[in-house]
């Protein structure tokens, strides 16, 4: 199959790093496999290097942003349309609001075109398919604001054959919103390169990583995953620190990753006296996020909104427990028997399971093997492959 993927841009993030599996999983299957993105710009790092050297071409659209610009975004849709015509593929697959909306519009622009007057002169028709990683609308924003991206989703979802969804929350939530029909989406968990998880990583190695920012070898270490942005729910951890870091002399919490909330966490940990309990280690290239949650003991997990966290699966595959609010797919992967599920912005909770997880060295052990378990298979790269080759292949036989 000729297959056409469109992303916004390749910053450090699941839905990025969801679709470079898929391009370069498809290519090795011998399809041929072209990925259409912005440039790679912003404060939370970037995965274009991880293109190079693969079995996929990838073309970058210099106007293709994040930011709605209305200049920007018609001289994208005019080039992303251009290309799909040069390129005639038979899927083109979205992701992301903007490469979605603007994909979508253009792919099936080239199925209106009016029909030429010879039959093999005729453009392909490409099948439509778009991935929700997230949704644009969410309960923290303006209803106006909503309205808008609810109105332009619907729009697209008129000019899209077929969804893959990251979690079955995703699905509900989108249809729930008149967003397509049920019988156009499946569920194919965000895959994840998991021999980087799975293979144990040398003591001494954990070791050095601790002794780099500062942690004792004995501390029991709560490790949090998520840019330092809104919604990502690092006020909550901070203040449950407060709290038990009066009980617990050994614990300490760290902060992995990097936004414009950072120095503001910083100066608030410093004021709060907890300087030597909570860490920040800036941003970490995807290769050091293993190393990261080996190092750790639990994984804590606050963001507000969020189509599936990949830190929580990951974190399992390290056999870590995970606790986390209990916001879209979150449910889908953490459990009783995997970790702590909360309610959401209850730092009481967060504080409760935190102090539970953080006496009981045994409990700790038997969640992150359980945890380990429940996601090896549903987070396999060939698992989230299989069924998108399976629904690019039932499009193309509908064709």
């Amino acid at each position: 199959m000729k297959v056409v993927h469109i992303i916004t841009r390749l910053i450090l993030g699941g839905a990025q790093e969801n679709t470079l599996i898929t391009c370069k999983l498809l290519a090795q299957r011998g399809h041929d496999v072209t990925l259409i993105t912005g440039p790679a710009t912003g404060p939370e790092g970037e995965l274009f290097n991880q293109t190079k050297g693969q079995d996929y071409r990838v073309i970058v659209v210099d106007r293709l942003i994040r930011a709605i610009c209305p200049v920007n975004d018609a001289s994208s849709y005019c080039q992303i349309k251009k290309l799909l015509r040069q390129l005639q593929p038979d899927i083109v697959h979205t992701h992301s609001a903007k490469a979605g909306i603007l994909g979508r519009f253009a792919a099936y622009s080239l199925r209106t075109k009016s029909r030429p007057k010879t039959q093999d002169a005729r453009p392909k028709r490409p099948a439509i398919v778009h991935t929700i990683h997230g949704l644009a609308f969410h309960r923290y924003q303006s209803k106006w604001l909503n309205k808008f991206y609810v109105a332009v989703e619907k729009s697209a979802a008129k000019r899209t054959d077929f969804f893959i969804s990251v979690a079955d929350a995703m699905t509900a939530q989108a249809t729930a919103a008149g967003i397509g029909r049920g019988e156009q989406f499946v569920t194919a968990y965000s895959a994840i390169e998991e021999d980087d998880f799975l293979e144990p990583i040398s003591e001494e190695r954990k070791k050095d990583f601790r002794r780099k920012y500062d942690i004792p070898a004995e501390a029991i270490v709560l490790v949090t995953i998520a840019r330092l942005f809104m919604l990502k729910g690092h006020e909550y951890i901070v203040e449950s620190a407060r709290q038990l870091s009066k009980r617990f002399e050994n614990a300490v919490w760290l902060f992995v990753g990097d936004g414009n909330l950072a120095d503001h966490f910083k100066k608030q940990v410093r004021q709060l006296g907890l300087a030597a309990k909570v860490k920040f280690t800036g941003l970490l290239p995807p290769s050091q996020i293993p190393l990261a949650i080996q190092s750790s003991d639990i994984l804590v997990h606050c963001s507000l909104r969020e189509g599936l966290a990949r830190t929580l699966p990951q974190a399992m595959l390290c056999g870590k427990p995970a606790v986390s609010f209990d916001v879209d797919g979150a449910k889908e992967v953490v459990n009783e028997n995997t970790g702590r599920l909360i309610e959401p912005k209850n730092v009481e909770q967060l504080t409760k399971a935190c102090a539970e997880l953080i006496e009981d060295k045994d409990l700790r052990e038997r969640l992150g093997e359980a945890g380990r378990e429940s996601v090896k298979e549903k987070f396999a790269p060939e698992t989230m492959v299989n069924t998108i080759e399976t629904v690019y292949r039932k499009l193309l036989q509908q064709k």
